[in-house]
């Protein structure tokens, strides 16, 4: 590794370490900004005692000044400790683990559909450049990158919810059973939202794919590959995509980041019980721990793979570098 290398790699991980620690700062102080707080809305639940509300304030720490809160919050960090939830008492971390090992699998599978539909409708849109399949595959890209995901979501529940399941994990009704039918239960059940996930991320993976695709078709290698007669799938395949890598893996590898921080507006609209269902129950109880724990964990996710794509351009593009 020269020098140079060494330190762009370097910078690019001292820029990580700043972004976490500027991002772990305002995600103390963003949601401390908001008026109210945790026991704010108890005033409205009966047999609810100023004492009792004072009482919980001390016990969530919430009596403390704001400095005090924000060292303790670090200190509680660099201890692996999340916190506790306001809402069910449980720790943060806890609570957090349950929603990724659900949020993971539905959000992994339709960034999956995403990926493959996405490169094969870019690759094709860009190689049939003007003609009726680029603008029929480019129109339906746009079409999709422009839908709110919600809307999206309301589409989906309107059109096949006779057919198949759109709320919840699994059939509340269902008692017994083997662990197969468990399993295609909830296969069944994450059908519809990752189908969301899928089109929501389908036309950004086109539009970029064949930006790329295009970029590399005007090179003068590829004239040259065509001039000497090799087949087109060998241009393509052998010279094309190889070289049309660098802005792919970028994007693969930053929407991997965000498998991990779920799709709130997806999981909402279809109730599945992960991360961006709970941070949307955790704003409307203002609970301050579940908030910071889960934009804690998709700020990592999404800086360290983003610190993996650009050791992944290092290696495919050494010019990076320069």
């Amino acid at each position: 590794m020269n020098t140079r290398t060494l330190d762009y790699v370097l910078k690019r991980i001292g820029f990580s370490i700043m972004t976490v620690f500027v991002v772990l700062t305002f995600n103390f102080v963003l949601f401390r900004a908001l008026p109210g707080s945790a026991v704010t809305d108890l005033s409205r639940v009966p047999n609810s005692t100023p004492a009792l509300r004072e009482a919980l304030a001390r016990q969530f720490g919430l009596a403390d000044s704001k400095w005090q809160q924000y060292f303790i919050y670090l200190k509680q960090l660099l201890h692996g400790n999340l916190g506790v939830s306001y809402i069910n008492g449980l720790p943060v971390w806890h609570n957090l683990t349950t929603d990724l090992s659900n949020t993971i699998p539905m959000v992994g599978l339709g960034t999956l559909l995403a990926i493959v539909f996405g490169i094969w409708s870019g690759v094709t849109s860009a190689w049939r450049w003007h003609r009726p399949a680029d603008y029929l595959l480019t129109n339906t890209a746009i079409a999709f990158y422009s839908f709110p995901t919600q809307w999206l979501g309301l589409m989906l529940v309107m059109i096949f919810g006779r057919y198949l399941p759109t709320t919840g994990m699994n059939d509340p009704f269902a008692v017994g059973g083997s662990a197969w039918s468990h399993a295609l239960d909830t296969f069944r059940h994450m059908i519809l939202p990752a189908v969301a996930v899928a089109l929501t991320l389908y036309g950004q993976y086109t539009l970029v794919v064949r930006s790329a695709v295009l970029e590399v078709l005007g090179e003068d290698f590829v004239l040259t590959a065509r001039a000497k007669g090799i087949p087109a799938r060998t241009i393509l395949r052998r010279y094309v995509l190889r070289n049309a890598l660098l802005p792919i893996v970028t994007l693969i590898a930053l929407s991997i980041g965000y498998v991990v921080g779920g799709a709130l507006l997806v999981e909402t609209v279809f109730t599945w019980p992960g991360i961006g269902l709970a941070v949307y129950q955790s704003v409307l109880s203002r609970d301050y721990p579940m908030l910071q724990g889960a934009f804690l964990i998709l700020t990592l996710s999404v800086v360290m793979l983003n610190l993996v794509a650009d050791l992944l351009s290092l290696k495919l593009d050494p010019r990076v570098a320069e």
